[in-house]
């Protein structure tokens, strides 16, 4: 009940008119029916932005740090995210890809919209990384078809570090619905579903216009944070006086 006060009359109300989307493709989303949006991830605002023109309900699978965060702030985010009907999920361990995807096929079994961030975390520099499977996986054991979606201008309104976006026109773009059935009963082939998400996220980026790059973006990101921290001069403890 919450979500569709959210999504009909606090929230989306105030997102539309702030920042005035430019819609294209709106009619690539099926009306009725199991269905995964997947989209490139550039911004927090990307988690409000979509749901809100959207005409139907989309659950997406958010990272369990949304729901653990520390002081008010944190549960804040957490009661909203609950509220909007979002679900967890702990990234860490083993077990967290096939966890996500359990809970991602249980919204597709019900009929409705998954939504989906096949990078499995927002860009921290506005390129569009190489997809994890787990988009396929579901595709392709639900049957179902995987519209892709493209946030365009969200990054420039609030790249990751800052808190309040920009007031600034964006656009989200959905292209044709993709169809894999004729890969069905090959689900656990790892050629096929490295093959599903590679086209997954090239329809992404057809849309998107992004700088592409062939590799994973939390392991980019490390090594830049570690090539960060080389750099740092290094402090040394003074010597004592007499």
């Amino acid at each position: 009940m919450f979500y569709y006060v959210l999504k009909y009359v606090l929230l989306g109300p105030l997102l539309r008119l702030l920042f005035r989307p430019r819609i294209e493709g709106l009619e690539h989303v099926p009306a009725e029916g199991a269905a995964i949006i997947a989209g490139n991830h550039l911004s927090f605002s990307d988690h409000f932005l979509m749901p809100a023109i959207l005409k139907r309900r989309i659950t997406f699978l958010a990272k369990a740090e949304y729901f653990t965060g520390p002081g008010v702030k944190g549960r804040l985010t957490a009661a909203f995210f609950r509220s909007a009907g979002q679900i967890p999920v702990d990234r860490s361990g083993k077990e967290a890809g096939q966890a996500a995807i359990r809970e991602g096929l249980g919204v597709l079994t019900k009929d409705e919209l998954l939504g989906i961030y096949p990078e499995g975390t927002r860009s921290h520099d506005g390129r569009l990384y190489k997809g994890k499977v787990g988009v396929a996986v579901m595709a392709l054991r639900a049957g179902v078809p995987v519209v892709p979606c493209a946030m365009v201008g969200t990054f420039e309104i609030q790249p990751p570090g800052q808190v309040l976006p920009k007031i600034k026109r964006v656009t989200v773009r959905f292209g044709e619905p993709l169809d894999f059935s004729r890969y069905e009963g090959m689900e656990n082939e790892k050629a096929v579903i490295r093959a599903v998400t590679d086209e997954i996220m090239y329809a992404i980026l057809d849309l998107s216009g992004q700088e592409y790059v062939d590799r994973y973006a939390a392991e980019v990101k490390a090594e830049e944070q570690e090539r960060e921290r080389q750099q740092r001069p290094r402090r040394f403890p003074g010597r004592g006086t007499r």
